[in-house]
């Protein structure tokens, strides 16, 4: 349930937005959870690193059992293999407190990110254009 007006606000975006855009939005949380482990690591809170390490590693691990396997079967099993080791990268870091498995997370989210956000604004300009739109996992 919603408290704050930001609450109200992420609840509402998150319960109207469409597949691709609700994509990206965990795109980005999961990068903005890695970028405060980074931040938390630097500074040797533990706790609060390791507690946005997990969200990331839950954030991805909710993507990948997003995958439908029914559609887009080669990108599916390639999603699929990239999100088993971007989480195996952010336990890697976890254990060994490290930012190096961090860094490559973060970068592969953000790559991750820059491909849906282009899907995204390419299905939003077909729509405008009455084309059909083909959205895979």
């Amino acid at each position: 349930m919603a408290h704050t007006s930001y609450d109200k606000y992420l609840e509402t975006e998150v319960l109207t937005a469409d597949p691709l855009k609700l994509v990206n939005m965990l795109y980005r949380a999961a990068i903005e959870a890695v970028e405060a482990a980074r931040r938390h690591l630097a500074s040797g809170e533990i706790r609060e690193r390791s507690r946005k390490i997990t969200k990331a590693w839950e954030i991805v691990h909710e993507l990948r059992r997003s995958l439908d396997d029914q559609h887009g079967v080669d990108l599916t099993r390639q999603l699929r293999g990239l999100y088993a080791y971007v989480q195996g990268r952010l336990l890697e870091a976890n254990a060994q407190q490290a930012d190096a498995p961090l860094a490559e997370a973060e970068r592969i989210l953000k790559t991750l990110l820059e491909g849906w956000s282009a899907a995204h604004a390419a299905a939003a300009a077909a729509v405008e254009q009455d084309e059909p739109v083909i959205c895979l996992p």
